[in-house]
C-alpha cells in the first residue's frame, strides 16, 4: 500500500489546497452596492495583491470616495486605500471583468437596480448573494432569484450571512462568517478572501437553508423590537427568541429538509444578534412600531431599509403553500400588514410561547 505521503488522494487534496489558495489570490472580484454592507465588505476583500471593483450608483458618492477614502453616506469610519480599489458606476464593466460578484445590494431595490441595468452575462459569473432579505417582486430568496432570471446555475450561487454587523467591522471586532456555496470549494475560495485578522470564517453547503434563515431572522428582529417598545423585558425576549428558532427550524425543514444544526452561529447566532443588538435596524424598526409609529413614519425617521419589513410579507406568501405554524411571524404580519394593534397582538402571543 503507498504511504500517506505517496498516494494518488494525498496529491489530489494537495492540489485542490493549493488551487484554493492561489485562485483566492488572484481573484477578480466585485462587489456590488453602496450601502453599510457594501462598504463593509468592501473593507475585508480589499488585500495588498489584489483590487476590489466595486459598483454604485451615487456617482457623488464615488467622487468622494476617490477624494477622501471614505463613502460620505454609510460607515465613514471605514478608511480605504485607493490603490486597492477600482470603483465606479459602469455595472457592466464591473460584471465584464470580474470572476466573483458580491451583490450587497438591499433586497428592496434587488430586481429595479438589475431590472434597469440589465447587466449581460451574469450567467458566466459566480455570485454571493449578502442580500440578507426577500425579492418582494417575487416572494423569492435571492439565490432563486438570480437562478429564475439570469441563467446562474445553483452550483454558481452562494451566500455571505452573519451573525456580522457591518458597523462592527468597521470597528475591527472580533466577528464570525458563513459562507455557503452548493460547491464547497467556491465557499472555501471566497471565505480565503474575506477571513482576517478580525473575521473568522465557516462554510456550508446549505445556501437555501442559510439563506432562507437570514431573511427569517429580520422577521424576528422586527419582533423583538417591537416587544421592547411595548415595554416587554429581558425575560420575555429570551422567550420570545427561544421560540424563533424553533420556528425557523420548523419552516427550513418543510422547505429544504436537509440535515442542519440551526443552533450553530448562521442560524441561531445570526438570529440573536439581530434580535438584541442595537446596531440591528430591524430591531430598531420593531421598537418604533412598537413605540406607534406607522410603517410608513418608521422608515423616514430611519433613513434605511429594515429588510424584516419586505421579509414579513415574503414569508408569509411563501407559508400559505407550507403552512407551518409560526405564531410570532404571524403576529408581526398581522402588526405590519393588517395594522392590528402591536400591544394586543403580542399579549395574544405571550399565550402560545413556552
Amino acid at each position: 500500500m503507498d504511504s500517506t505521503e505517496d498516494s494518488p488522494f494525498f496529491y489530489y487534496c494537495l492540489s485542490s489546497l493549493f488551487n484554493i489558495q492561489s485562485m483566492s489570490g488572484s481573484l477578480k472580484i466585485g462587489v456590488l452596492g453602496g450601502g453599510s454592507w457594501a462598504t463593509a465588505l468592501v473593507k475585508l476583500l480589499c488585500g495588498p495583491e489584489s483590487k476590489v471593483h466595486w459598483w454604485m450608483r451615487n456617482q457623488e458618492a464615488i467622487d468622494h470616495i476617490q477624494q477622501f477614502g471614505h463613502n460620505p453616506n454609510y460607515i465613514q469610519s471605514i478608511e480605504f486605500n485607493l490603490d486597492q480599489l477600482v470603483i465606479t458606476s459602469d455595472l457592466q464593466s464591473v460584471v465584464d471583468y470580474c470572476d466573483y460578484l458580491v451583490v450587497a445590494i438591499p433586497s428592496a431595490f434587488l430586481h429595479e437596480t438589475m431590472s434597469h441595468y440589465q447587466p449581460k452575462g451574469l450567467e458566466n459569473k459566480i455570485i454571493f448573494s449578502a442580500v440578507k432579505g426577500i425579492v418582494n417582486e417575487f416572494d423569492a430568496i435571492p439565490a432563486r432569484y438570480f437562478h429564475k432570471q439570469f441563467n446562474i446555475p445553483y452550483e454558481n450561487i452562494g451566500i455571505i450571512c452573519g451573525p456580522c454587523h457591518a458597523e462592527e467591522v468597521a470597528m475591527e471586532k472580533l466577528s464570525y462568517l458563513t459562507i455557503g456555496a452548493i460547491d464547497i470549494n467556491k465557499a472555501e475560495v471566497m471565505s480565503k478572501r474575506l477571513a482576517c485578522r478580525f473575521i473568522k470564517t465557516t462554510t456550508t453547503e446549505d445556501v437555501f437553508g442559510a439563506e432562507l434563515a437570514a431573511i427569517l431572522k429580520n422577521v424576528y428582529a422586527v419582533a423583538s423590537g417591537i416587544c421592547h417598545g411595548i415595554g416587554f423585558g429581558d425575560n420575555f425576549q429570551a422567550v420570545l427568541v427561544s421560540n424563533a428558532i424553533r420556528e425557523i427550524e420548523r419552516f427550513l425543514d418543510a422547505v429544504h429538509e436537509v440535515h442542519r444544526d440551526v443552533k450553530s452561529s448562521a442560524y441561531l447566532g445570526d438570529l440573536m444578534v439581530t434580535a438584541y443588538s442595537p446596531y440591528s435596524r430591524n430591531r430598531t424598526f420593531g421598537t418604533m412600531i412598537g413605540k406607534g409609529y406607522s410603517v410608513k413614519w418608521a422608515t423616514i425617521e430611519m433613513n434605511m431599509v429594515a429588510e424584516g419589513y419586505y421579509a414579513t410579507k415574503g414569508i408569509h406568501a411563501i407559508n400559505q403553500k407550507f403552512n407551518v405554524d409560526m405564531p410570532i411571524a404571524d403576529a408581526v404580519y398581522r402588526i405590519l400588514y393588517e395594522k392590528a394593534a402591536p400591544a394586543m397582538e403580542m399579549r395574544k402571543l405571550t399565550d402560545l410561547l413556552n
